[in-house]
């Protein structure tokens, strides 16, 4: 965990921005990392990050179109080098709060790193650290679906149970459990989905949770949350049937599960979280194809990060990275076998 002095520094920055621009990873954690911090300041803009695996160059036009005065990356490991020179030219701070086990990025005057993993520990969500940072009781909930969605159960679970005792169980096995058993796994699903959506619809998403007062403003459909719960609908009948073709090849497969398919919409992430869930023990490689490219999605006990980095370093122009137990990559189709195979004789060493 960030320590007091580090948290202390961010809340300074906070309160300088006056307007500020918000980047941070396209899914649940980086999205109410935002939310969190947006809150505590009650100003800002935010921007969902598409491009993979860094936040790159092409950016930057957001910063002038907002007339930021601030920038703050959060929940990305990877910001390309062109990108904080264009900032850095233009004279603002970037604040960047990350959770991943990766290098320390380049030094520049303007940028302010921050990374639990610097300090040895677990490496806890950003959502989590951003609830550290604001300190808003009533936002508890807001940070458990972004540390539940990263696979991490917070020291302050319990505080939230006593609060929403119908919502969740008291004593999980895994913050999984909790994401694919319970109500407030619910709604981390929900939001998850509807990331997934035209930018006008995210947006929408966005103000809503801006100024959502409890969980039960979320999980109880009206006009205000009308979208997410039609898109949640929509994505779920889609991520339903393919999640059960994956539980048919996960059940046939000993070891290393690999399930690809296609269609017109990731959700490898979130079939391969659910897969690891339902099948321990197992390592699992969910490969979304469209077109020439694949993104594939890794899940296991073991550490797979490792296996992941060594095995890319044998396909070229691939990329990707993440956590101990999860990461993420992109290639080309044609080299995703090669890659599989790879990565099963790896895995074969841990057997």
């Amino acid at each position: 965990m960030l320590n007091q002095e580090q948290i202390n520094e961010i809340r300074e920055h906070l309160d300088k921005a006056q307007n500020p621009v918000f980047f941070f990873d396209n899914d649940a954690d980086g999205l109410l990392s935002f939310i969190l911090l947006r809150r505590h300041i009650g100003r800002g803009k935010g921007v969902a990050i598409k491009s993979f695996p860094e936040l790159d160059e092409s950016y930057v036009k957001r910063v002038e179109e907002f007339n930021a005065d601030y920038v703050f990356i959060l929940d990305k490991p990877n910001v390309s080098i062109k990108f904080l020179k264009e900032v850095k030219m233009k004279n603002l701070p970037i604040v960047w709060i990350d959770h991943h086990e990766v290098s320390p990025p380049e030094k520049f005057s303007n940028l302010f790193y921050y990374n639990p993993f610097k300090g040895g520990s677990i490496g806890e969500p950003v959502s989590y650290i951003s609830y550290k940072i604001s300190r808003k009781k009533e936002d508890i909930w807001l940070s458990l679906i972004g540390c539940i969605s990263d696979n991490y159960l917070p020291d302050f679970y319990s505080d939230f149970v006593k609060e929403y005792p119908h919502l969740t169980r008291k004593n999980p096995g895994s913050a999984f459990e909790v994401l694919y058993e319970t109500e407030i796994g619910k709604m981390a699903l929900m939001l998850s989905f509807a990331l997934k959506d035209r930018t006008s619809s995210v947006m929408s998403m966005v103000n809503f949770l801006f100024n959502v007062k409890s969980p039960i403003d979320l999980l109880e459909e009206d006009t205000k949350n009308g979208n997410i719960f039609k898109r949640f609908s929509q994505i779920n009948k889609f991520y339903t049937k393919t999640l059960e073709k994956a539980k048919r090849v996960a059940r046939s497969h000993k070891r290393l599960v690999f399930f690809q398919y296609g269609g017109e919409m990731s959700l490898s992430a979130d079939i391969a979280n659910e897969l690891s869930y339902r099948f321990p023990g197992k390592v699992i490689m969910v490969a979304y194809v469209k077109g020439a490219n694949a993104n594939i999605s890794i899940r296991g006990s073991i550490d797979v990060r490792k296996i992941t980095l060594d095995a890319l370093n044998k396909i070229p122009n691939a990329s990707g990275g993440g956590h101990k137990h999860a990461t993420g990559c992109k290639m080309l189709v044609d080299d995703l076998h090669k890659f599989r195979d790879i990565f099963e004789n790896e895995v074969e060493r841990y057997s």
